[in-house]
């Protein structure tokens, strides 16, 4: 149900978070035991009966100190398909007295509707032209993942301007929206698998390694072979969580997860002159 699929959505945002220490999670927070207050009032129906104790509990101050992600996810597996019952709040219609005035009608010549820069059109140019000079010295660096200089980015900026790609104003958007260009031309060439696979090398060498574990090595790598860099925040987002509810806490150590960021961090930095 749909109402289900909202709570998901909203113990997952409460779970990020929890791990990022964001501001947010209070209001978050603040959601849950709403709705855990309003299924309270739902005891009449056994499945929620069954499961008193835990919204009990969770309206209390005491769950919430201290609590894990864990925790979280126990709540949402248990509760997820409750959240249903809950009656639909109807927003009543507002009505207005009073009537329309028209004025007269005034000519406006409307210019410029482009609104801006078309990113998407500059990224097409952008993506055909790398793959034309994909021998270029900095398209290789950013391919095998191996540091920029300031440069080697303004020699790169140079060519796609001579060549037409597109105008000042589309790359200013296009750096501005990736967080420089570097990173901008990584997301259209992509890591090369093998580079992706050596930034890996080294993590699960000293351990004996689960099949899971392995697999959500090689979704991180299908990643970046993609989009060339990854924010670690998407670990705890599908496909990832679809292999390990929890993100990479269900599967590895805290030493490890942070070993995992600092990769993905030392890769995004490496396309930053």
């Amino acid at each position: 149900p749909e109402e289900s699929k909202r709570f998901d959505l909203l113990m997952l945002g409460l779970q990020l978070d929890l791990l990022r220490g964001s501001p947010r999670f209070k209001r978050l927070q603040s959601k849950v035991r709403d709705l855990v207050g309003l299924l309270e009032e739902k005891a009449a129906i056994p499945l929620v009966a069954a499961e008193m104790e835990l919204i009990l509990d969770m309206q209390t101050d005491a769950w919430w100190q201290g609590v894990t992600v864990d925790m979280l996810e126990i709540a949402r597996r248990r509760l997820r398909g409750l959240i249903p019952f809950i009656d639909r709040q109807r927003r009543k219609p507002i009505y207005t007295d009073f009537e329309d005035e028209i004025g007269t009608g005034v000519e406006v010549v409307l210019t410029d509707l482009g609104g801006g820069p078309d990113l998407e059109r500059f990224r097409a140019k952008a993506r055909q032209f790398l793959l034309d000079v994909a021998d270029h010295v900095t398209i290789r660096k950013l391919r095998t993942n191996r540091p920029l200089t300031a440069t080697d980015l303004t020699e790169l900026e140079r060519m796609m301007m001579e060549a037409g790609v597109g105008s000042p104003e589309e790359l200013e958007a296009a750096k501005a929206a990736s967080d420089g260009l570097g990173l901008f031309i990584r997301s259209l060439v992509g890591l090369d698998r093998e580079a992706a696979k050596r930034a890996f090398a080294d993590f699960l060498k000293d351990s004996t390694a689960t099949a899971n574990q392995i697999e959500f090595v090689n979704l991180i790598i299908d990643h970046l072979t993609d989009h060339g860099v990854m924010d670690p925040g998407r670990l705890y987002e599908s496909p990832f969580t679809d292999l390990s509810p929890t993100g990479p806490e269900g599967l590895f150590s805290p030493e490890q997860v942070d070993r995992l960021v600092s990769i993905l961090r030392e890769i995004r930095q490496r396309a930053v002159s």
